[in-house]
Formats: structure tokens, sequence, C-alpha cells
């Protein structure tokens, strides 16, 4: 997970077009945008972390920085 290709994500993508990544990532299609990543596992993640960040800062008014931070915590909570 790398927070700079996150936040570039969240800033260069509408929702639609990340969950259409995102579907096309779970069915093995390819992208029809460019997700970095060194793998697909890798680019299902920046994907599903840019489409948490840009449903936060919707919801809750957040800005980038502070969407990315509810999600790094997020994470953190499921790993303990």
């Amino acid at each position: 997970m790398n927070i700079q290709i996150i936040k570039h994500i969240v800033e260069s993508y509408t929702a639609e077009q990340l969950k259409q990544a995102e579907d096309d990532l779970m069915n093995e299609r390819p992208l029809q945008i460019d997700i970095e990543g060194v793998d697909e596992g890798e680019q299902l993640t920046h994907t599903l972390a840019a489409i948490f960040c840009q449903e936060v800062m919707a919801a809750e008014g957040l800005n980038i920085n502070q969407a990315v931070r509810a999600y790094s915590q997020r994470v953190r909570g499921s790993i303990n």
C-alpha cells in the first residue's frame, strides 16, 4: 500500500471509474484506468483504499489527508 498512489487515484478518478476498476480487477479483466501497483493485488488494495477515501470525504466532509489517515487507522485496527 502506497499512500501517495492512493492520494493520486482519489484526485484523478471518479467513484464510477474506481468501481469499474474494482470490478475489472475482481473479474481479471484489463483495467481501463491506470492504477499503479506491483501486481493485481496491490492495484486492488489501492483501488479499494481510494474508494473508501472518496466515500469518507463525501460523507464526513474530510479532506484527502484526513480521509487517508482514517483509512490507515482502519487498516491498523484490522491488523491488531
